[in-house]
């Protein structure tokens, strides 16, 4: 601890993504509480045209809550690893392959890591082929997802053909390439890993239970819309295989000192890695603060715990 009172830290937040505003608030609850530890601590609004800032500011190490495009997918790392700066969380790569929806489930399949069938739709594709394409390896119902995209921006649940028919043509002009994924009817859960190298970790099974259709942004970010259950009310050897296929996800993606992965689990006995956040969200209604304080981890320590994740080697 006291090696990181000698460092000057910039916590990088905001960018220019879909999620700009969430990460104003993670990156203000993280300063936060790298002051009360007594650390000198900078909030640095990252911008396009203000990259230069990572110098100007003269920072030691950055603890990154970015989300989305420019920060969560190899970019801002990739920019770090130049600066020398040491950095939080996962390498390049992983963020790269973390934040595509697509690379993700390649990985996964050739891991053999249980998730959900899916197919690839570009964002010039004409849209009668892909769904012609959809209905014949997915199948309904699906969800239409942005390949690059978080906080369920853009996820659009499809319970039938006129459905799809209505909605692939407009969600590829609007975010590009996207995937079309099986829906599996079953408990939405999340499970945070934390920890580098042999002291990684999956936390607590975190079940969450939304008023509405899904966990949606609103219902991520709404106090009051989507309840928590921790520990999730799962059998004894469901809930061990739930957080093993977890840390297998983080692996394999190449993950380093935190992460969380959203999954479903069918019929509450057979769970599904839908996707692994190499940068979870870190407000006070996030899942991983939520699940690391039912592990018995205050706030502040998290923060820390993250931190140090800047000064580990990562897997190559």
């Amino acid at each position: 601890m006291e090696e990181l009172r000698k460092k000057h830290i910039g916590v990088l937040m905001g960018g220019w993504s879909r999620e700009r505003e969430i990460s104003l608030l993670s990156g203000k609850m993280v300063w936060q509480a790298l002051k009360r530890k007594g650390l000198n601590a900078t909030m640095i609004d990252v911008k396009k045209d203000s990259l230069g800032s990572l110098n100007s500011n003269q920072i030691e190490a950055a603890f990154i809550a970015l989300h989305g495009e420019g920060g969560e997918d190899g970019r801002m790392q990739a920019l770090l690893e130049v600066l020398g700066i040491p950095y939080t969380g996962s390498g390049v790569l992983a963020s790269a392959l973390s934040l595509n929806k697509a690379y993700s489930k390649m990985i996964f399949q050739v891991s053999s890591i249980r998730t959900p069938d899916y197919c690839l739709i570009g964002k010039d594709e004409n849209s009668r082929r892909a769904e012609k394409k959809v209905l014949e390896k997915v199948g309904i119902p699906l969800v239409l997802k942005p390949t690059t995209e978080g906080s369920s921006i853009g996820v659009k649940f499809i319970r039938s053909e006129q459905s799809l028919r209505e909605n692939l043509g407009n969600h590829q002009r609007e975010f590009g390439n996207l995937i079309a994924e099986r829906l599996k009817d079953g408990m939405c859960a999340t499970v945070g890993i934390l920890g580098c190298i042999k002291k990684t970790r999956a936390l607590p099974v975190l079940e969450l239970v939304p008023e509405g259709e899904f966990y949606d942004y609103k219902a991520k970010y709404t106090e009051g819309m989507t309840e928590f259950i921790i520990p999730a009310r799962l059998k004894d050897a469901v809930y061990e295989e739930t957080q093993e296929l977890a840390l297998q996800s983080h692996h394999a993606l190449g993950c380093h000192g935190f992460s969380r992965v959203d999954m479903v689990i069918e019929k509450n006995e057979v769970p599904f890695v839908l996707e692994v956040n190499s940068i979870p969200g870190m407000m006070q209604l996030s899942d991983l603060p939520a699940e690391a304080k039912h592990e018995g981890m205050d706030y502040d320590d998290l923060i820390i715990e993250i931190l140090k994740s800047a000064f580990v080697e990562r897997p190559v």
